[in-house]
C-alpha cells in the first residue's frame, strides 16, 4: 500500500469518527516544506533570491543535526508567476505530504494557493506579498512575516506629504497584486484629502508600457507610484524619463530593489523603494550580520532584501518547528507559531497569537543609486 492510499483510508476512518487527519511526514527523519515561486520568467529573480536566502537558514540548521533531529527539505517548484501553474504545483506539494507551504512569491499566485492549503489544513507560511486579501478575513492557516502593502503605502504617502507632493499617479499591474497596491495608495491619499491624478495598468509578465506612460504623462504628475514587477517597472521608468518626466518614482518592496537596480543600471538613480526588513548590507543590525555571515559561509551568496526576507522567514519557521517538538504536525506547528510573542529574530521582532498571524508592521524607505546600490 502506498502513502496516498494509506492517507485515503485514514481520511475515511477520520470522517466516520469526526476526527481530523493532518498531513504526516513521508520520512520520519525529514521535515518536508513546499514552495511554488517564479524560478523562470520576468519575476524569476524574486523567487530565486527568496529561496536562496531561506536555504541559508535551512542548510545551517541541517548541518547541526536539523530541528529536533530532523533535517529540513525545501522542495521548490517553478510557477513562472502564473496562478494556474501555482495551483497545480500546490496540489502536487500537498499530495507529497508537506508539513507547511513556505515562501510563495506574489499575490495572484498566493491567492490561488491559499484555499488549497486551507482545505488541506496545512500552514501557508511567509508568502512574499503584503496583500490584504490574504490577511482579511483572518485565516488560521496563513502566517505573514512582512508588513502589509497598506503599511507600505501609508509610509510612501507620508514621505510624499513631507516633500510637498500632491499630484500622484499610480502605474499598476492589472491583477490582484496591482489592485491591492492601488487600493492602499488610494486609502492613504484619501486621509490627506487627495486622490491619484491618473492611473494606468500593465498586464502581468508584460513590458508593454507605452500606452500607460502616455496616459500618466498627460496628467503631469509630480510623482509616480509603481505596483508591478521589476522588469515592467524598469521599462516604465525608462520610457517616462524619455518623455521628460522629472519627478520621483516610488515602488513597493515586492519590486525587488536589487533586481530593479540591476535592470535599470544608471537609470536607477533616485528611484525610491519601500522595504519590510532591515537594511541587509551592513552588520549594524544583528539579523543582517547573521544573514551576511551565513551567505559568506555558503559560497559568498549575494546579499539583498529579498534574500534576507527569505532567511528571516526560514529562521522564524525553524523556531516554530523547534517548539512543535519531536513529532511536528501541521496542527502543532500552528499552535507553536501562535505562541511566538516578541520572538527576537535578531533585532527584528515577530509577534503571533491565536487571533493575529501578521508578525510585523516594519517599513523602511530606501533609494537606488546610479551605480546599482541601495541606500537608506
Amino acid at each position: 500500500m502506498n502513502r496516498r492510499q494509506l492517507l485515503r483510508q485514514l481520511s475515511a476512518v477520520a470522517g466516520a469518527s469526526a476526527l481530523p487527519v493532518l498531513p504526516a511526514f513521508a520520512d520520519t527523519n525529514k521535515i518536508l516544506l513546499g514552495q511554488s515561486a517564479p524560478l523562470s520568467g520576468p519575476a524569476k529573480e524574486l523567487g530565486e533570491q527568496f529561496r536562496d536566502g531561506a536555504q541559508l537558514a535551512f542548510e545551517y540548521i541541517n548541518q547541526r543535526g536539523g530541528v529536533n533531529g530532523r533535517r529540513i527539505e525545501l522542495r521548490s517548484l517553478d510557477d513562472g508567476y502564473e496562478p494556474e501553474r501555482c495551483a497545480a504545483n500546490t496540489r502536487k506539494l500537498l499530495d507529497e505530504g508537506v508539513t507547511a507551504l513556505f515562501g510563495y512569491v506574489g499575490t495572484p499566485t498566493s491567492l490561488a494557493a491559499l484555499p488549497l492549503a486551507t482545505a488541506a489544513r496545512v500552514p501557508f507560511f511567509a508568502p512574499f506579498t503584503g496583500a490584504e486579501a490574504l490577511r482579511t478575513p483572518f485565516n488560521r492557516y496563513a502566517f505573514h512575516i512582512r508588513a502589509s502593502y497598506n503599511d507600505e503605502c501609508d509610509e510612501i504617502v507620508q514621505q510624499l506629504k513631507a516633500v510637498g507632493v500632491k499630484k500622484v499617479a499610480v502605474f499598476y499591474q492589472n491583477d490582484a497584486y496591482g489592485q491591492a497596491g492601488l487600493a492602499g495608495i488610494q486609502a492613504a491619499l484619501k486621509h490627506l484629502g487627495l486622490a491619484p491624478v491618473a492611473t494606468a495598468t500593465v498586464e502581468r509578465n508584460s513590458v508593454e508600457v507605452t500606452a500607460a506612460v502616455k496616459a500618466i504623462m498627460a496628467a503631469q504628475p509630480e510623482a509616480i507610484v509603481q505596483i508591478s514587477a521589476y522588469k515592467t517597472c524598469a521599462a516604465f521608468i525608462r520610457q517616462a524619463r524619455q518623455a521628460m518626466f522629472l519627478g520621483n518614482f516610488y515602488n513597493l518592496s515586492f519590486v525587488g530593489a536589487q533586481a530593479l537596480a540591476a535592470e535599470l543600471g544608471k537609470d536607477a538613480s533616485g528611484v525610491v523603494v519601500s522595504q519590510v526588513v532591515p537594511f541587509p548590507f551592513t552588520g549594524t543590525n544583528p539579523l543582517a550580520a547573521e544573514y551576511a555571515q551565513r551567505a559568506k559561509a555558503f559560497g559568498n551568496k549575494e546579499l539583498g532584501y529579498t534574500g534576507m526576507e527569505g532567511y528571516l522567514a526560514a529562521k522564524v519557521l525553524i523556531e516554530g518547528l523547534r517548539r512543535a517538538g519531536n513529532a511536528p504536525t501541521s496542527d502543532n506547528l500552528i499552535s507553536s507559531l501562535e505562541g511566538m510573542k516578541d520572538f527576537d529574530a535578531g533585532g527584528f521582532f515577530v509577534n503571533f497569537n491565536s487571533q493575529k498571524h501578521t508578525g510585523s508592521k516594519y517599513v523602511d524607505m530606501t533609494i537606488l543609486t546610479s551605480d546599482g546600490k541601495v541606500r537608506r
